[in-house]
């Protein structure tokens, strides 16, 4: 199979599809890689790394997108990528559809067979192509909270960890899945006073075994939430329903009753955020504010990390890029269920059922397509 990887093209996305390894997977397994010029050269992959795992360097991204049976990228495509996707051409990618009904009319438009990495699953649960971009995005979630409480970017002036005799910041975390456990590590490693909310009881003991009275555990309901929000210097959004839109936790009125100065950091904005005062934003202009609080929210946070995330990525997506190249998609979706909860788009359909409940148009089952 042709394997097109494009550069990212998204605003200060920096991450890559392949590295110079996983090109080398690829290529032990008898396929064929096209790299774009200078796709990994901002984390310090370059051509040659990939010309001697034996990857084609391309010039420009037509030349990729008109020829390669499977384009694998990190991002949703853009607009000017959308219009080059072909019938029957692979995109293997995240895509993040609930909040995005443009982008799926695209990919419906276009024909093509859209597997997206955030909801393919795996035996007892868990979603393994999404796992580590939440550790990513977890930790990151701490770091950039406490540089955004200082006041030269408009928080409060609180040390996220405190000094002796003066009170550490009072981070509350609202979901206890992977983004919010690396948070929490996070801000425990700090110093921080921390609240972790969630649904899931079993969890929150999980969690309390292992932190004790360093931390505080809540079971999730509106009052819980309210409470903690209320009384937090920074509150941390990890909330995540499998291809749908992330639950709408904090209200407006919440968020009004925070203090002045106070971070909101929506690691759920990809799928449409947590906060009802959130909308996406970019590394460019990372944040805003609503009613004197710090809102973050942007979209692609692990692209700061870009290197890292790079890695982590391909660490979990190579072996299901090889089954797709080796078996074609029919085949390896056929074979593999976890694999089939990853495909959202097919030939001109929706065929995950949350992301066609999100967005209000019929659904095709994926078995459907997989023969």
């Amino acid at each position: 199979m042709l394997i097109g990887v494009p550069k990212e093209i998204k605003n200060q996305e920096s991450r890559v599809g392949l590295t110079p390894a996983s090109t080398r997977e690829l290529a032990i397994h008898g396929h064929e890689v096209w790299i774009e010029s200078g796709a990994g050269a901002a984390i310090g992959l370059p051509d040659d790394a990939y010309a001697a795992a034996g990857a084609t360097i391309c010039r420009t991204a037509e030349e990729i997108f008109l020829h390669a049976e499977m384009i694998v990228k990190v991002k949703e495509p853009q607009p000017v990528e959308l219009a080059m996707l072909r019938p029957q051409q692979i995109l293997y990618t995240y895509l993040h559809l609930a909040p995005d009904p443009q982008q799926a009319a695209g990919l419906v438009k276009s024909g093509a067979v859209c597997i997206a990495y955030e909801t393919i699953t795996r035996a007892g649960g868990g979603l393994p192509l999404l796992a580590p971009m939440s550790e990513v995005a977890g930790r990151m979630s701490i770091q950039v909270a406490a540089a955004h409480l200082e006041i030269p970017r408009g928080g409060m002036g609180l040390l996220m960890g405190g000094v002796p005799g003066v009170a550490s910041a009072h981070v509350v975390i609202l979901g206890a899945g992977v983004v919010g456990t690396n948070a929490l590590q996070m801000a425990v490693g700090l110093g921080a006073r921390v609240t972790v909310i969630d649904r899931d009881v079993d969890r929150l003991r999980q969690l309390d075994l292992v932190y004790g009275n360093r931390i505080m555990t809540l079971h999730s309901s509106a009052q819980a939430i309210e409470e903690s929000v209320r009384e937090a210097d920074v509150v941390i959004g990890g909330v995540l329903i499998p291809g749908a839109a992330a639950p709408r936790l904090v209200t407006r009125e919440m968020i009004s009753s925070m203090r002045k100065g106070a971070v909101v950091v929506d690691v759920a904005i990809d799928q449409g955020g947590c906060f009802e005062t959130s909308h996406a934003t970019t590394h460019a202009e990372p944040t805003y504010v609503v009613d004197g609080v710090v809102h973050y929210c942007v979209a692609n946070m692990p692209g700061a990390v870009a290197r890292t995330s790079t890695f982590a990525l391909n660490n979990a997506t190579i072996a299901y890029a090889v089954a797709l190249a080796d078996k074609g998609w029919k085949r390896a979706l056929a074979e593999n269920a976890h694999l089939r909860a990853g495909l959202n788009v097919c030939q001109g359909h929706i065929t995950h059922k949350a992301v066609a409940k999100a967005l209000g148009l019929p659904y095709r089952p994926a078995e459907e397509f997989a023969a």
